[in-house]
């Protein structure tokens, strides 16, 4: 079960195109939407972009527990796959179909609740998902390689929406430049629901473990898993801070360098570099280790961040030269996280003999759902200290020079504070020593612990 053949990795991979669209494209556009088209001010559209995602926290685990009961039934997660991706792609053209009920509170309103159906269909497809490459291999760097690819795919699908999303909107224009962009994106989101069930279907995943009795087991259990909370405390600060630093990229491009044109070029220039550097970071995990990586793209992405904190007067190539490097660290900060999270599941399968993939996965969705929503919240935050002026038309409002700061700051020195909070955690060694291990004919190392004591 250790090697895995092209067709399964690249349809498994393609499964990126439902996470990175609906990852990504919120963040960017979400934010936005609010304050300049339905004009809710700066501190209620970072609320509103908070509150449903937060439901994550919640409901994620229970997820969960729901994928780990239906794999022990019917031997497949491929239901919750179809049901929540199809149910995501409908809600989500329903999220910027703008409803126009001819007030600011009833729009709010509107966006809240249809944001929450998102949030909760995204979550049935994302658990089992995210819980799929504990069960497809056991190979150590087999799950290194599958997760570059899905990586690589991820960043396909973040470039492929986030550069296009803002296109169509500005090309376009106004509410129907949103109504159109968010038909475009729920196609993306078939495109990969459909994709992943036609790969893994029939794809052998071992016998099924019986899934956690109890939750006061599972929170017991979760109390002793000290490597699997630390490795997802620092997983949950990253993706705050990269989450900040995307909900600033429209406002950069308009305020800081002057030009909105330039927003799809910046997100390009972000997202691009980790189609190129994947089969770099897979070789750094496998000749340094995989904790050793995600130190090196750390220190890379928060070295970037800071430079950009001087965006308005730096030359456009710098700043760009900053993004790509900025690109390449976030590339690594994805791989590493998720390529060690399988590794962990089979440990703690192994000891406690019971399903962990699907609740493990559940706990990890609803961090990143969190620090996802609370980015653009801390954005928000941001916007309102500087005195940012909300309206109904973006181009025609001229922002004081405190917003303009907060903005360049906000993109910048506030999300590598938040991504350089995970290296003590990945200093202090307490996911177990990477020793020298047995291997196999095809040069695969036989497990790596993990555990923390």
């Amino acid at each position: 079960m250790s090697a895995l053949g092209t067709r399964t990795r690249l349809g498994y991979s393609l499964g990126s195109f439902v996470t990175g669209a609906f990852g990504t494209v919120p963040g960017l556009l979400l934010l936005p939407y609010l304050t300049d088209t339905l004009a809710v001010p700066a501190a209620a559209a970072g609320a509103i972009v908070l509150l449903p995602k937060a439901w994550d926290v919640v409901f994620n685990p229970v997820a969960g527990r729901l994928s780990d009961a239906d794999l022990v039934r019917r031997g497949s997660r491929v239901r919750s796959l179809v049901v929540g991706g199809l149910a995501l792609a409908v809600t989500f053209a329903a999220l910027f179909a703008y409803p126009g009920f001819g007030s600011v509170g009833a729009d709010s309103a509107y966006v809240v609740a249809v944001f929450f159906l998102c949030a909760t269909a995204f979550a049935f497809f994302q658990v089992p998902f995210n819980a799929l490459p504990a069960e497809l291999t056991d190979g150590y760097h087999e799950r290194t390689r599958l997760t570059t690819w899905r990586i690589a795919v991820l960043a396909l699908a973040i470039l492929t929406s986030g550069a296009v999303a803002p296109a169509i909107v500005n090309g376009i224009g106004g509410v129907a430049g949103y109504r159109a962009m968010g038909l475009f994106v729920a196609a993306l989101i078939v495109v990969g629901t459909v994709s992943v069930v036609l790969s893994v279907r029939g794809v052998r995943i071992g016998r099924p473990k019986q899934p956690t009795p109890t939750w006061r087991e599972l929170l017991a259990t979760m109390r002793r898993w000290r490597s699997f909370r630390l490795l997802l405390g620092v997983y949950f600060v990253q993706a705050l801070g990269v989450a900040t630093l995307l909900a600033g990229v429209s406002y950069v491009a308009r305020y800081v360098l002057g030009d909105a044109d330039l927003q799809p070029l910046l997100f390009a220039g972000f997202i691009g570099p980790a189609l190129l550097v994947m089969p770099l970071w897979d070789r750094v995990g496998r000749s340094g280790g995989k904790l050793t990586g995600f130190r090196i793209a750390t220190v890379a992405l928060a070295a970037a961040l800071v430079g950009l904190a001087f965006a308005r007067v730096l030359p456009s190539v710098a700043v760009f030269a900053l993004v790509a490097l900025a690109g390449v660290g976030y590339a690594g900060i994805q791989v590493f996280p998720l390529a060690l999270l399988p590794d962990l599941i089979t440990e703690e399968e192994r000891r406690t003999g019971e399903a962990r993939a699907g609740v493990t996965a559940g706990v990890w969705t609803a961090a990143e759902a969190l620090g996802l929503a609370l980015g653009p919240s801390l954005f928000g935050l941001m916007l309102s200290l500087g005195g940012y002026v909300s309206g109904t038309d973006a181009m025609s409002a001229t922002q004081p020079e405190s917003a303009v700061l907060a903005i360049t700051f906000g993109f910048s020195v506030v999300p590598a504070v938040l991504v350089v909070l995970g290296l003590p955690l990945l200093r202090r060694r307490l996911f177990g020593s990477e020793r020298a291990r047995g291997t196999g004919m095809d040069g695969e190392t036989d497990t790596e612990q993990v555990i923390g004591a």
